[in-house]
């Protein structure tokens, strides 16, 4: 049987560390200079649903609409997709929405009815709406951290959640560099890459404690190395086969879908990434530099036993 080459990751481990911590100083760059694009759902604004009854095209509706916004997010609505939802963060008076609908009546020959909804939200709810999103993904990071902690050990768990900050930073810098308007897609996009990232961490992590059954942990970067080696094909694989999925819906999709689409595309690459090349190497590193990691805690009663035999092969040695 052909014997599959071990790939040699965690002798490289300065050089995955120096890559991401790039990544994440070009994020938090693009973060302090440009800044997040918040969307109505976090700064507040108005939303004007206009039933149309044909087919239309979003050139025509900025005519209309660049008077009072030329930022204005114009998507569809309905299963005929007739229905256009304009979505501004300006905060729209009386007058402005009545003119902005008459506009509408006088080109599509509509009637009053056909005024489907106008919604405002305010800076209030989306202030709220913000601190509910960093709450439920702090909780998540942390459930995650007690998970994995007690599934494995404290050292697996510390790994994985630093390999999780690592791909919010990166995708948060992605929203800042090309200023993706950050709207409640934001946070499932969020929560959808924290929950991939730490499966794919976790398959990792527990090929490592397989392994470490039969190869054992005197020789750290043997044991990730193989793990590692044994569970690749297998995330490539089932990145490669998510990526097609949502690289398919960014490219035929609606605007809408596709402020969606590329975060997650970034962040499901970068915890495939950050699993091999991140969480993994980390946790070598605090197994050799803390004296309760599990891999110091065996050395020291491998060293014990070693000096007890030492000892005990002195006592019964014959004296001369």
């Amino acid at each position: 049987m052909k014997q599959t080459k071990i790939l040699p990751i965690i002798k490289n481990t300065k050089i995955w560390l120096t890559f991401s911590l790039i990544l994440i100083v070009i994020s938090l760059g693009s973060w302090a200079i440009r800044g997040l694009n918040f969307g109505i759902d976090f700064v507040g604004g108005t939303i004007v649903t206009i039933d149309l009854h044909t087919e239309f095209k979003t050139s025509d509706v900025r005519k209309i609409t660049d008077k009072y916004d030329k930022k204005a997010d114009i998507t569809y609505a309905g299963d005929t997709k007739q229905e256009v939802v304009i979505s501004t963060k300006e905060s729209l008076s009386t007058e402005q929405r009545t003119a902005l609908f008459k506009s509408f009546k006088d080109q599509y020959k509509l009637k009053d009815s056909d005024l489907i909804s106008v919604d405002t939200v305010t800076a209030s709810v989306g202030q709220e709406t913000a601190r509910n999103t960093v709450i439920a993904a702090t909780v998540a990071v942390l459930l995650m951290l007690v998970y994995v902690s007690f599934r494995f050990e404290f050292y697996f768990g510390l790994s994985a959640v630093i390999a999780l900050v690592h791909d919010i930073l990166i995708v948060i810098g992605v929203y800042a560099l090309f200023q993706i308007q950050v709207n409640s897609p934001f946070i499932a996009a969020i929560l959808t890459i924290l929950g991939y990232s730490i499966n794919d961490t976790i398959v990792v992590f527990d090929r490592i404690r397989e392994n470490e059954k039969e190869i054992g942990m005197k020789d750290l970067p043997l044991l990730v190395d193989t793990s590692i080696t044994q569970t690749m094909r297998r995330s490539i694989n089932t990145v490669a086969t998510t990526l097609i999925a949502i690289i398919a819906l960014y490219i035929f999709a609606v605007d809408a879908i596709r402020d969606f689409a590329l975060p997650l595309i970034v962040g499901i690459a970068c915890g495939c990434y950050s699993s091999i090349f991140v969480a993994s190497p980390l946790w070598v590193i605090f197994q050799k530099k803390f004296s309760n990691s599990g891999f110091n805690v065996k050395m020291k009663k491998h060293e014990r036993r070693r000096k007890d035999r030492k000892k005990r092969q002195r006592d019964q040695a014959p004296q001369v």
